[in-house]
């Protein structure tokens, strides 16, 4: 029979957490000092990858696309399915615009004979086939990894989303809005004098210029979880409203894929009992809240003894979750930190674009031995 731990209290939980500052401070960072990158060398091996995804990419999108359609109905498309995954995939990769994008096939059509317009581009975000080639394309390189079970780590970004607005046309859709809508009028008193209404709208030759197209900042949030040995994302999620939300998705996709996880590690935003059992049989990793309390749920418990008993080892095993912030920042060097599509359908196709270059990127690539990453 196996010893009995001795119980966890609320005191032990506590003090540990009163005590983590200095314990990462004077004890985890000595031993795990920041690891320096040559950046001359990282160029050197990204274009050493580039190089083998292009080598190795048709075989791959073809494989990705075998799959029974059905006739579409409609003029006959300009490109077939494989061009189709392969162009939206080259238009991450390079951060051109539709338009410009358009053009450079309009340059090399003189080689491949393909021409699309820039709305045809822009169409391919929404194109159901080309989704489910880009699913087909992602569980491929799952199985060429021989990805069955997993050491996850898991960490939310974000990529900005530039929306022209111009003033003038607002403004102008507000006055109608009011104009159907009108106001109640207000009882003017006698002998007062009613305010001249303020200026609505500016006219040509008036002394105020029309104020120029205003750009409000919007945010896509998108979280992905990355296997520490292949260094390829298992799962991701995007949305427009919440972390929270992108982390739900990334997960139910997890699901989908069948990989068992066989360790996790997360932020304090997702250190709750709900979120541990949500990984059944897994290591959870993740540093306790001031308040947490001792909680029966069977991974969540588990992570507080280790917290409590083993620190070092507990820390070792969260701080790998660094490889996930490396991964998001490595990522939007290459690809760019925007993304220029509007509709939340064609949002969600681009950053799982994104992702699919990761992958890409990675597939090739030696497995990685977990280790221990600096305390952020």
């Amino acid at each position: 029979m196996s010893p009995v731990p001795n119980p966890l209290t609320h005191e032990q939980v506590r003090q540990q957490v009163e005590d983590l500052e200095r314990l990462v401070t004077e004890e985890y960072k000595p031993q795990h000092p920041p690891k320096k990158r040559d950046w001359r060398t990282y160029e050197q091996q990204l274009a050493v990858r580039i190089r083998q995804v292009m080598r190795n990419l048709g075989p791959l999108v073809q494989e990705a696309c075998a799959f029974s359609r059905s006739p579409r109905p409609g003029p006959v498309p300009t490109l077939t399915l494989e061009q189709k995954l392969i162009l939206i995939l080259l238009k991450i990769l390079y951060k051109q615009s539709n338009r410009r994008m358009s053009f450079g096939l309009v340059a090399f059509s003189l080689l491949s004979g393909i021409e699309v317009s820039y709305k045809g581009v822009e169409r391919l975000y929404s194109d159901p086939e080309v989704q489910v080639a880009l699913a087909n394309l992602h569980t491929l390189m799952m199985k060429r990894r021989g990805l069955h079970v997993a050491d996850v780590t898991g960490d939310g970004t974000g990529y900005t989303l530039s929306i022209n607005q111009h003033y003038a046309t607002t403004a102008t859709k507000e006055k109608e809005r009011a104009k159907e809508n009108p106001r109640p009028p207000e009882p003017s008193k006698e002998g007062a004098t009613e305010n001249p209404p303020p200026p609505t709208a500016t006219t040509e030759g008036s002394a105020t210029p029309t104020p120029p197209a205003k750009k409000a900042k919007r945010f896509v949030y998108s979280f992905r979880l990355l296997d520490l040995r292949t260094w390829l994302y298992v799962a991701y999620g995007t949305s427009l409203r919440s972390e929270r939300e992108a982390y739900d998705r990334a997960l139910h996709w997890l699901e989908g894929q069948g990989i068992k996880v066989n360790s996790v590690r997360l932020d304090r935003y997702y250190s709750h009992p709900s979120d541990a059992a949500r990984f059944r049989g897994a290591a959870f990793y993740f540093l306790p809240r001031k308040d947490a309390r001792i909680h029966f749920q069977h991974e969540y418990l588990e992570g507080l003894r280790r917290f409590v008993e083993h620190p070092m080892t507990h820390l070792e095993g969260y701080y790998q979750r660094e490889h996930s912030e490396s991964a998001n920042s490595a990522d939007k060097r290459v690809l760019g930190w925007t993304i220029p599509q509007r509709r939340e359908d064609r949002i969600g196709m681009a950053d799982q674009c994104h992702a699919t270059w990761h992958n890409l990127l990675n597939l090739y690539g030696p497995d990685r031995p977990p280790s221990g990453g600096a305390a952020g």
